[in-house]
């Protein structure tokens, strides 16, 4: 575990959680890219908002109030298909189409129609990947 106190982590070991050498933090501190600060024993350190946004890895975002999900992913309803008692909802989220299968009831509460923002929430025991193909 890296060494912390309220003033942050030293330098070697922010180096460390972002991924650089030491030197590099001393350079990026000429730079202005980074500000360190002084301990008692006069060793530099680094805040730990620094290192996070030095080493892209954005913090979590909220799970909200209401949901305890935290995969959200807001876009535009594209499609709505409503069958008998179920519906078939098509959400655009960036380059992703997410496609919902949710209740009639649902959709005429919620006013679902092409065109309208909506965010898809997913919360599941099981998620599969699948690798990248070779060329």
């Amino acid at each position: 575990m890296a060494s912390t106190d309220e003033r942050g982590l030293l330098l070697g070991d922010a180096a460390r959680a972002i991924g650089v050498s030491p030197d590099t933090l001393r350079r990026w501190e000429r730079e202005g890219k980074l500000t360190t600060r002084r301990d008692a024993a006069n060793r530099r350190r680094v805040a730990p908002e620094d290192v996070e946004r030095l080493a892209g890895h954005p913090s979590r975002h909220s799970a909200g109030d209401r949901l305890s999900a935290r995969n959200r992913f807001p876009g535009v309803v594209r499609s709505v298909q409503v069958d008998g008692v179920m519906a078939l909802v098509e959400i655009e989220a960036g380059p992703h189409l997410v496609t919902a299968a949710v209740t009639r009831d649902a959709v005429e509460e919620l006013g679902l129609a092409p065109g309208m923002s909506a965010t898809a929430t997913v919360k599941a025991t099981s998620v599969m990947v699948e690798g990248g193909r070779d060329a």
